[in-house]
C-alpha cells in the first residue's frame, strides 16, 4: 500500500489534529487517515503519531512546529495507552493493513483485508496488551465474547518490551462433557 506521496499540514487541537486543506483531506481519506467530525476532517492521535512517526506530517500549534514527542507527551495526558494504540497502528500500517478506530475495547483498532478498505467491512479487532501489564482475564474474556458476537475476528496484538508486536488470533473453544458411546468405557469408582 503506498502511503502519502507529499507532506501534510495540520493543526493541533487538543490531542487531535485538523487537516484544512480539501485535497489533502480527499488523499489522506482515500488512504485510510482520518474521518469527519462536525464539519472538521481530524486525524485520531495514532494516526497523527503514524504520519509524524514517517515524516508525512508538518504539524502546527499556533506558530510553532510539534514534534513526534512533543505530541506524544500530549496524547499521553488524554490517554495513557496513546503509546501502545501507536506502537500496533505503526506496525499494522507497515504491514499494508489499514486500521480505523475500534468498538472500545482499550487499545483496539478495525482492520480491513489488505485492498478491501472502502470495498468491504473490516473482518478482524485488533486489540492489544502491553508484555508485563496486568489484565483480569474475566475482561479479556468479555471483550473476545462482544467481538466475536459483532461477527469479527478478534486478535490479541501483544507489544513486547522492546517495542514489537506479536499477534495471537484467537478462537473461543468449547469442551463438552464425554458421554458413554458405543466402543468406550467409563471409569467408575
Amino acid at each position: 500500500m503506498s502511503e502519502l506521496e507529499s507532506k501534510v499540514e495540520g493543526v493541533l487541537i487538543k490531542d487531535h489534529v485538523l487537516i484544512s486543506d480539501k485535497d489533502m483531506q480527499h488523499n489522506l481519506e482515500q488512504k485510510g487517515f482520518g474521518e469527519i467530525t462536525r464539519k472538521k476532517f481530524l486525524l485520531k492521535p495514532f494516526e497523527s503519531l503514524y504520519l509524524l512517526y514517517i515524516d508525512k506530517l508538518k504539524l502546527l500549534r499556533g506558530k510553532s512546529e510539534i514534534d513526534f514527542d512533543s505530541l506524544l507527551g500530549e496524547c499521553m495526558k488524554t490517554d495513557p495507552d496513546s503509546f501502545t494504540k501507536f506502537l500496533i497502528y505503526r506496525d499494522l500500517r507497515t504491514r499494508g493493513y489499514v486500521a480505523k478506530d475500534g468498538f472500545g475495547f482499550g487499545s483496539d483498532f478495525r482492520v480491513y483485508e489488505r485492498g478491501q478498505f472502502g470495498e468491504k467491512g473490516t473482518r478482524y479487532v485488533v486489540f492489544g496488551l502491553t508484555e508485563g501489564r496486568r489484565e483480569k482475564i474475566g475482561l479479556l474474556q468479555k471483550q473476545i465474547e462482544e467481538i466475536t458476537t459483532m461477527g469479527k475476528e478478534p486478535v490479541l496484538a501483544v507489544i513486547e518490551r522492546r517495542g514489537e508486536v506479536i499477534y495471537y488470533k484467537i478462537s473461543k473453544i468449547q469442551f463438552h462433557q464425554n458421554k458413554d458411546q458405543p466402543g468406550y468405557s467409563s471409569i467408575e469408582s
